[in-house]
This record gives C-alpha cells, structure tokens and sequence, in this order.
C-alpha cells in the first residue's frame, strides 16, 4: 500500500493559540522556497530541534532550509507528491510504503513524549501516573483528579476534585503515533477500542492542533492533561508528571532516561530503520520515547538541490548534537549515522545513476 493511503484522512483544522511566535514566524511558516533553498514539512515533534539547526546551518553556510512543522500525515503525502525535498515523520514507513513510492528514510534525533498537566497547586514532577490509568483517562474511564487509580500513585498528594479534561492531536501527527502505540500496548482495551495511528478517535476530551497547539490548549484549561513533545513543556514551562515504567520506577522525562530508552536499539538489523523504542526496559528508561524520521526521494528531480539536503543533515549529525541536548533530545549514535550515509551514498542517485550524495 502506497505511504499516500497509509495515512487517516486529516480533520478540520482548528483554531489554536500559537506559542513559539518568533520561531514560527521565521521557519513555520517561511512562504515559498526560493530556487536555491531546501524544502522540507511534516513532524512537530522534532520542530525545535530542526529550528534551531536550521538558523545555524544558514549561518554558516548561506543556505536556507525550510521547514514547515505541519504534521507527519501531511509532511509524508507531500513527499510523496514531490512538492518538498524532504517530509519528516515520527512514525516510521514500513518497507512495502518505502519501496512503493520510491523513498529512503533513516532516523534524524531521539526525544521524548511527555504528559502535561494543569492542576492548581501541583508542581513538575510532583505527579506520578502509571500507562494504565493514562490509558484510563483517555478512555474517559477516569473523570476526575481525586480518583481512587490516581490517588493510590500520589499518596499524600492532595488532589482536586476537578474534572479530567483530555487533549489530544487534532491533527494527522507522529507524536499521537508514539503516544498511542505506548498505550496500545499497556492497555488491551485502550488497543481494541482506540489503537495505535497518527489520527485516532478518541471517546471524549478537545483537540488541537500540533504540539503547540495542545501545549496551549492545555495550559489555558483548568484540570487538563496533554501529551507533548518534551522540548514544547520545557520552552512553555509546562508542569510534566512521573511515568511508572516497565521496570516499575517512576522516571522524570529527561535526556538520560530518552538515551536509556534508546540504549539497547538495533538500527543495523530493522529495514528502512523501523525501530519503535516505547517500553523499554531498564529502571531509568522513559517509556514514552520515540525517534523522528527523514523521507527523501531516491531518484530525486533535482540532484543538486538534493545534494544540498543530505549535506545539510550531514552538517547536523555532525555539529548538531550539542544542540539537540540542550533541548532535551538525543543525538542520534555515531554508528547509526554511519549506518544512514552510507544508505545515502548507495541509494538515492541522480538520472545518470550516480550517487547525489559522496561524502562530506
């Protein structure tokens, strides 16, 4: 099946508040590329991250990249039409997708999804949850804050007796992927009656759009929970709680507990590096941690302008990692990236059959 009919069919955007004005104003939204620049859409996932390396690489090197953090489903159709040079997505293609509409992906950084709260009096990393009564929330099973399930994590915590207000990803979206792949596999009810996709139904609760727009939904609705990615609650100092993991400690989301997700990861034997890295095991892992992808064409139409977009996240596997860590994502390993350029060098070719891409 063709990566274009992999993905739901998108819902009608909705009004958000957007937070990140400056940053949005000069890569989100950056108006059309000029013949020289680099195109790329899709995850809001690594959209920090990807801000960031992309100001500085221009910096340096006078070359724009532009991205438009638009949600992986509409960042993969518009890969897939060849209207960007690049889509980015969180949740990987699998290799029929891949081969069929004649695209490469390999994992670009590592980060974090991480529940947030708005609960007067509770502080970040104050409450704990478990994925079960997670799922329970969104299963508007669990109702209120001073229920029993949550009462029984946070014993001495005073909660409210507000009611649980859910937000979710309104939107086609990697982040909702990852998230609901974790809760697919915590919780058998949670997979029959919801399960795991980039856009699902959810019984109850409000939607916006992208990682922004639930981190300010949230943050403006009195008892609400939302799942974002960690570099938006740390930018929007929005209060994240403790996540029970599979080796039942409670862990803080944070770049030790993404790379001990990450740890034992085997890129090399997965087609198409299609490694899923919720639930891992290991006392500090965060369970709700994911890679964010990159999509290029194989035979691309203009080999320069690809030659550029290879160079460019060469430049950012090479000079980016301080960068990513100091908004809390992991760098990808150095044998991953070896791994990724040599794919480069020996699958995406120009008319002629020759390598886009040489080296560095």
């Amino acid at each position: 099946m063709a990566a274009s009919r992999l993905w739901p069919s998108l819902v009608r955007r909705r009004p958000i508040v957007v937070l990140l004005t400056s940053l949005f104003a000069a890569i989100c939204a950056p108006g059309p590329a000029g013949a020289g620049d680099v195109s790329g859409a899709g995850a809001t996932f690594p959209y920090p991250v990807y801000a960031e390396w992309t100001r500085a690489y221009k910096a340096q090197t006078g070359v724009n990249v532009l991205y438009q953090a638009i949600g992986s489903s509409r960042g993969i159709a518009r890969v897939v039409a060849r209207t960007v040079d690049f889509g980015a997505s969180d949740m990987p293609l699998d290799p029929q997708s891949l081969t069929q509409d004649r695209l490469l992906q390999w994992p670009m950084v590592m980060g974090g999804v991480v529940p947030i709260v708005n609960l007067p009096g509770i502080e970040p990393g104050q409450l704990k949850l478990d994925g079960k009564v997670l799922a329970g929330m969104y299963l508007d099973a669990i109702t209120k804050w001073n229920d029993p399930a949550i009462a029984a994590l946070n014993p001495g915590l005073a909660l409210p007796g507000l009611a649980i207000t859910t937000v979710h990803r309104a939107d086609g979206s990697g982040t909702n992927f990852i998230f609901t792949h974790y809760l697919s596999g915590i919780d058998a009810r949670f997979r029959s009656e919801i399960g795991e996709n980039t856009a699902v139904q959810f019984p109850g609760g409000v939607g916006a759009d992208g990682n922004v727009g639930v981190a300010a939904l949230t943050r403006r609705t009195a008892g609400a929970i939302g799942y974002v990615e960690y570099a938006y609650a740390l930018q929007n100092r929005m209060t994240y709680v403790l996540l029970r993991n599979r080796a039942g400690a409670f862990v803080a989301p944070t770049n030790a507990s993404f790379q001990a997700a990450a740890a034992n990861a085997d890129w090399s034997r997965s087609a198409g590096f299609q490694v899923l890295l919720t639930d891992q095991p290991g006392r500090e892992s965060w369970p709700i941690t994911g890679a964010t992808f990159i999509l290029v064409p194989r035979r691309p139409a203009n080999p320069v302008i690809a030659r550029q977009a290879l160079d460019f996240f060469d430049w950012a596997y090479r000079n980016g990692g301080k960068l990513a860590e100091r908004l809390a994502y992991v760098p990808m390993p150095a044998k991953v990236i070896d791994l990724v350029e040599r794919a480069w060098h020996r699958e995406i070719t120009g008319p002629d059959g020759k390598p886009v891409w040489a080296g560095s």
